[in-house]
């Protein structure tokens, strides 16, 4: 039975008359990396909020680790770190005093988190460099340092890395691979650099205007993504036969409308073609097909705003 660490029923959050969240239901389990993918103003921020309890919700509820009371979720509120939006830093102090100060709000003690967390995300050597000077992508290092203060189980950040240049990027995808690879931490993270969740994400979620359209994990999400040789032919049946036994392949599919999507040959048409026609077949559409992972997105957004 899999065990989650944040599920929500029914969520919603209205202000005045316009929904950002409407009757959300969302589950994320325990050791998963969630992708949150949504345009701006889906509602990927304003959910994090109710979660963090930044937020009221107008109707619905949540659950974290399993508990749903508001007096239980101040609690397990303790066990989450959060970068919403942009980082909460004080402008005026070093990365060092920031996570400092920061320790004390939260009552974590103990000063070696500090130097330990400047090393996981590579400001150890900022020095006496004020925080008004960092670059963004400093910015967001020190605000994914405050959220990883006191060891969460659960975290959540929001475009974690806007801003980075390329290496950032990478050092930042390896890091949150790490934290939940060794350390178990749960990861939801919001992003609109698609290719870069593809390469982190085990599950994702994709919202929008405040609706949750869908739901799926990686294995499912590159099934929908594959690519095929679209193949239309004068007689589907006999294409399938010939390409079952002289192709020598199963993984394909024969589609309602008699179209025929192969999986295998990607790197060597002109095979499929050449046999096809020996075989005395009318070859009438004949091409490469499939989606990457933005397009899906794209297409899976646009058919809800058209349907």
């Amino acid at each position: 039975m899999n065990e989650y660490v944040l599920k929500t029923n029914q969520l919603s959050k209205r202000y005045k008359n316009q929904f950002a969240l409407n009757k959300v239901n969302l589950s994320i389990e325990k050791g998963s990396i969630y992708g949150f993918i949504g345009q701006n103003g889906a509602g990927k921020s304003t959910l994090t909020r109710l979660v963090s309890g930044l937020a009221i919700p107008t109707s619905g509820t949540i659950e974290l680790f399993g508990e749903t009371s508001e007096r239980n979720l101040i609690q397990t509120r303790k066990r989450i770190g959060a970068m919403i939006e942009e980082p909460a830093l004080y402008p005026h102090m070093t990365a060092a005093e920031n996570l400092e100060a920061h320790r004390l709000l939260k009552g974590i003690p103990g000063k070696e988190c500090i130097e330990k967390t400047l090393t996981l995300v590579g400001l150890l050597d900022m020095g006496k460099k004020k925080a008004k000077n960092f670059s963004l992508g400093m910015k967001q290092r020190l605000g994914l340092a405050i959220a990883l203060l006191g060891d969460p189980e659960f975290l959540i950040l929001d475009e974690p890395i806007n801003g980075l240049d390329p290496m950032g990027v990478v050092e930042i995808r390896e890091l949150l691979k790490k934290l939940n690879s060794e350390k178990g931490i749960t990861i939801l993270i919001s992003s609109h650099i698609l290719s870069e969740l593809h390469l982190l994400a085990t599950h994702y979620g994709i919202i929008h205007k405040g609706e949750l359209i869908e739901e799926l994990t990686l294995n499912e999400l590159e099934e929908k993504c594959r690519q095929y040789l679209h193949i239309k032919v004068d007689k589907a049946e006999k294409a399938a036969t010939i390409i079952e036994t002289t192709l020598s392949t199963n993984d394909f599919e024969v589609m309602p409308d008699g179209g025929i999507r192969l999986f295998k040959y990607l790197n060597q048409p002109g095979i499929v073609s050449t046999t096809l026609v020996n075989e005395g077949l009318v070859i009438e559409q004949f091409m490469p097909m499939g989606q990457d992972l933005e397009s899906y997105f794209t297409n899976r957004i646009g058919g809800v705003q058209h349907g």
